[in-house]
């Protein structure tokens, strides 16, 4: 398995979602806290698209740390390290670990189109 994953982010109806025809996901959808966490990463308001690559260990770039808090309903809550935002990965993220990593390094980087 590889130690980054990328995910290409967009924003459907208002919705941030992922597709990944590799698992069977087509808009599988961010809720439960994880698009306040992802535009407070990205400076604040609605983002249209973004790549999120990400890793149970730390590289080169990342500006994002999850800390596991719980799991729940078959997901798991991560804390954004330093704030009280809390965000719930759905059970989607079994495609990508075995087991739901206690950290979770991410690298946001904005992919909207610029005119």
């Amino acid at each position: 398995m590889n130690s980054l994953q990328v995910l290409h982010i967009y924003n459907h109806h208002g919705t941030y979602v992922f597709d990944d025809p590799q698992v069977g996901l087509l808009r599988e959808p961010f809720v439960m806290g994880m698009p306040e966490i992802i535009e407070h990463q990205m400076g604040g308001g609605p983002i249209d698209a973004f790549t999120a690559i990400f890793s149970p260990a730390a590289f080169p770039g990342h500006n994002t740390v999850l800390k596991r808090v719980r799991s729940e309903d078959g997901g798991n809550w991560y804390n954004l390290n330093g704030t009280d935002l809390e965000g719930w990965l759905c059970p989607a993220l079994s495609n990508y670990f075995n087991v739901a990593p206690e950290t979770l390094y991410v690298q946001f980087k904005d992919t909207s189109y610029q005119d």
